[in-house]
């Protein structure tokens, strides 16, 4: 049985119910099949699909859910799958769409797997990586900038919020989790104040813009080994699941210090090559886990290492999922929320800034990233059709200029 879906504001207003479990289930799927992109464009397929065109879903419970997974450690586009299916159809929505949504890409993670090991690396993952991770930079970039008009609107304070953001997360190279949370504050105390503290200090009604908010960094520490190297593996992953804020791409750095020089499971060439995976590959980015599992200890590590990873994001979804759900229309929760989400919105920015400057390195690929920009703006090609065509071309420059084999 699943739970009654929170629509009734909706059919009032006329709008089409939500999307019944199994349609849902299968959305994620072709999603997890065909979401190329990494995280922030994923979140922005979820938007247009599932708010704009097929309107499953509200913008106040795409906002409730985006906040929740940006509060939250782990990676945020299973988080938002998560919290979504969640949203829409309690438990049974939440795992059956995390299910839906991860399994086509673990699939094809263990596949390349499997073929990286017989052949002893795989040289166009390299190619492919080289030109699609400069068309990837183009669909985030368009994501994050529809997905910031949709959020903040005409809202200074959120603009005002989204720009520090962005520059944060620029600057820091990372996610800031902790600064979403001051945002949700911060708009809280400017539109939903506490009745005592609005009487004491009433210019902060009045506040257009942001107050300055300090960076701070999340400490993490990975614990010595356990017995066994599956539980080895299985205890470092489910670290990185609950330790590790923001995308998917912000567990890079904390899976580097440990798979490569706490554990020594793989070496630098092996470890460009995972996160290479995770780009050529739909989805959500951190399925790169399942390739590290499956070079230490193979099909089964692979599979350790998924549900590693992703045990926690889907406990630390549910576990505070009813309480957002039941205070939805709560002021004070909707102005954090608001907050929060302008924050998610401007760091998603930043990181297409982080990320362009690491996919974007000499003439040919920033020639390819404004191709796909303009493509993608003017004629809105899927974007799988973007990616296969950017492989295609990687392939191509390597093979010309001798770096093929």
């Amino acid at each position: 049985m699943t739970a009654r879906p929170h629509g009734t504001p909706r059919e009032a207003a006329g709008a089409p119910p939500p999307a019944g479990l199994w349609p849902l289930a299968a959305y994620f799927l072709k999603l997890g099949a065909i979401g190329f992109g990494g995280p922030v464009a994923l979140a922005g397929f979820m938007h247009r699909d599932l708010v704009e065109r097929r309107r499953w879903l509200d913008e106040e419970t795409y906002g409730l859910a985006l906040a929740l997974s940006n509060i939250m450690p782990g990676p945020l586009a299973a988080q938002l799958a998560i919290a979504i299916g969640y949203f829409l159809h309690g438990i049974a929505g939440a795992t059956l769409v995390g299910l839906a949504f991860v399994l086509p890409s673990f699939l094809l993670v263990v596949a390349l797997s499997v073929l990286y090991v017989a052949f002893g690396g795989l040289w166009w993952m390299q190619a492919l990586f080289y030109a699609i991770g400069a068309t990837v930079t183009a669909i985030i970039a368009i994501a994050a900038y529809k997905l910031a008009r949709g959020t903040n609107k005409r809202d200074p304070l959120l603009w005002g919020i989204f720009a520090v953001l962005a520059i944060v997360t620029v600057v820091a190279q990372a996610e800031l989790a902790v600064l979403f949370v001051l945002a949700g504050l911060l708009v809280l105390l400017v539109k939903a104040p506490p009745r005592r503290l609005k009487a004491r200090l009433p210019f902060l009604s009045l506040a257009p813009w942001p107050l300055p908010l300090a960076a701070f960094g999340l400490g993490m520490v990975v614990a010595g080994p356990t017995a066994g190297l599956l539980l080895q593996i299985l205890g470092f992953f489910v670290k990185a699941g609950a330790f590790v804020f923001g995308s998917g791409l912000a567990v890079v750095p904390f899976l580097h210090e440990g798979v490569v020089r706490q554990y020594g499971w793989l070496d630098e060439r092996q470890f460009r090559d995972a996160v290479a995976v995770a780009m050529i590959t739909p989805g959500p980015v951190v399925i790169t886990v399942a390739f590290i599992g499956y070079l230490v200890a193979g099909l089964p590590g692979a599979i350790v290492a998924a549900i590693g990873i992703f045990l926690p994001v889907y406990l630390l979804t549910i576990i505070p999922a009813p309480w957002f759900r039941r205070h939805r229309d709560n002021a004070r929760l909707k102005a954090f929320v608001q907050g929060a989400t302008a924050a998610a919105t401007g760091a998603i920015a930043g990181a297409v800034v982080v990320l362009g400057t690491r996919a974007i390195v000499d003439p040919p690929t920033a020639a390819i990233a404004l191709v796909s920009l303009a493509i993608l703006w003017r004629w809105k090609l899927p974007e799988p059709v973007m990616v296969l065509a950017s492989g295609t071309v990687g392939l191509l420059i390597w093979v010309v200029t001798g770096r093929a084999g």
